[in-house]
């Protein structure tokens, strides 16, 4: 009843058998709030918030051919016009 009350909660604690140290010790929830009011946006932390993400990509001459014109149109829209031109130039080489 009160659990689509709650709006901000690290984690929620439910029935006579849930003590809020099961999940400190045992059960793998986490109720760590993240700082700052960023609570209200998202749960509490977990082990993939100490890990450094760092994404890769490598397009092929094909690949940035086939994307240039929407990366084009769209760097050109926001103003971006050296994203624009670090496509085009790979071109005219």
């Amino acid at each position: 009843k009160l659990l689509g009350r709650i709006e901000s909660s690290g984690s929620i604690f439910l029935g006579d058998y849930s003590p809020v140290a099961a999940g400190d010790y045992a059960s793998g929830t986490n109720h760590v709030l993240p700082t700052g009011g960023v609570a209200r946006l998202r749960g509490g932390l977990s082990a993939a918030d100490f890990v450094k993400v760092v994404t890769t990509q490598r397009l092929t001459g094909a690949g940035l051919a086939r994307l240039r014109p929407a990366i084009v149109t769209l760097a050109n829209t926001e103003g971006l016009k050296a994203h624009a031109y670090s496509v085009d130039m790979r071109f005219k080489l």
